[in-house]
């Protein structure tokens, strides 16, 4: 009994750092991808101004693409959230 109050009063103790961590991985994703989108945007724009006749295709292209690094941070965003206020 006395060993499993010590785990308990251990993790209790870390507890902040855990939430510390899971505050800092929500950034990282977020910053990940602005990063990415950022990157997906430019290469965008210079594969119209190199074939502007591709328009359509590129920009299809491009909106899937943002898409889905969006959606993979706005995961990462949200078990993050869960570790902090669960």
């Amino acid at each position: 009994m006395s060993t499993l109050l010590i785990i308990l009063q251990s993790v209790a103790n870390y507890a902040a750092f855990g939430k510390t961590g899971a505050a800092i991985g929500a950034g990282l994703a977020t910053l990940g991808a602005g990063l990415g989108i950022g990157n997906i945007g430019k290469s965008a724009m210079e594969a119209i101004a190199r074939q502007p006749e591709a328009t359509g295709d590129i920009r299809t292209n491009m909106i899937i693409a943002a898409a889905l690094v969006e959606g993979v941070a706005f995961f990462a965003v949200v078990v993050c959230m869960l570790i902090i206020f669960g």
